[in-house]
């Protein structure tokens, strides 16, 4: 795959069958779609290509806005390179983009300056200033210079069109076993380790405390998981449990992110993470005393090795 940052010049790009949008996550659904372009675009005999963004769209129209993202830009494009798509086009979103009607886009976007043949769009997608128009609209726009536009169905898994919002409402609900099987992989969030207060060292488990500012996605709810955790230096996996909520027990009350990676003990501070979530455990509790939050702690590993284990029974 091929990405290109669209600036004022006309890049490099053969004639292509493209698709549009902000792909949050590249999951299932999304996949969906991209092979439906690929497919097509050897079809007929054209280079295949994904148009997205470098930001949330309403970032350029919000300045306070703030999107609970599914993967950040780089993981986004490390998955769109897996679906075997040709071109990666990453338009820069600003409120002149914005303000462009759909049938400009289309025309001096698309079809001047990415070469765009036959345009694919998924099943609920909108795009223009205030996203005004319609699909039959993008039709009637792509007749008229000469580029053919196709609307393609939903991926539907359980009763539901899987979608980057339903995902996101897994996740917010602390059902991560049902957000994976949307997303078609665990869901990873990546994060830079800071100090914390010892307070899991005291215990006997160390953690890795998450930079809450370094975080650019969206947080399951509060609870144990576990998961596994890569450092980017070594990109060894290894089985962990993450705690996320206020540690009830010590009064806490400001929200943590803490990683005890099991059969571990060395120094992770200043390093970033990348943490796949795979099963919840338990919701967040409060303990009377700090011994009872350690017994708690050890039934905890104990599941997380038992659930790995099984986990890799069924592979």
């Amino acid at each position: 795959m091929k990405t290109i940052y669209l600036n004022s010049e006309k890049p490099n790009i053969e004639p292509c069958v493209a698709t549009i949008g902000f792909f949050d996550g590249v999951h299932r659904g999304h996949q969906y779609l991209i092979k439906h372009v690929v497919d097509e675009a050897q079809r007929m005999q054209l280079k295949s290509a994904i148009i997205t963004f470098d930001i949330h769209p309403r970032q350029a129209l919000q300045s306070d806005y703030v999107p609970e993202l599914l993967c950040t830009n780089e993981s986004k494009i490390l998955l769109l390179s897996r679906t075997g798509v040709d071109y990666c086009i990453i338009l820069h979103f600003d409120t002149d983009m914005a303000s462009l009607p759909a049938d400009r886009f289309m025309q001096q976007i698309l079809k001047e300056q990415l070469g765009v043949q036959k345009l694919i769009l998924g099943y609920d997608n909108r795009f223009g200033h205030n996203r005004e128009f319609g699909f039959d609209d993008y039709v009637r726009f792509g007749k008229e210079i000469g580029m053919q536009v196709e609307q393609h169905q939903a991926l539907t898994v359980g009763g539901l069109n899987v979608s980057s919002s339903v995902i996101r409402q897994f996740i917010r609900e602390g059902q991560i076993e049902k957000a994976n099987q949307y997303l078609g992989y665990p869901y990873t969030i990546c994060g830079t380790v800071t100090g914390g207060r010892h307070e899991g060292r005291k215990l006997g488990f160390p953690t890795a405390n998450f930079d809450l500012k370094s975080l650019q996605q969206l947080l399951p709810a509060a609870g144990v998981y576990a998961v596994l955790a890569r450092n980017f230096k070594e990109m060894a996996t290894r089985h962990a449990m993450m705690n996320i909520g206020t540690r009830p027990t010590f009064n806490g009350k400001d929200l943590s992110v803490e990683t005890h990676i099991l059969d571990f003990d060395e120094d992770l501070y200043d390093q970033t993470l990348l943490i796949s979530f795979v099963h919840r455990i338990r919701e967040e509790q409060h303990f009377e005393t700090p011994e009872e939050l350690t017994e708690q702690l050890k039934r905890d590993a104990q599941l997380v090795k038992e659930q790995f284990e099984k986990d890799n029974e069924n592979e």
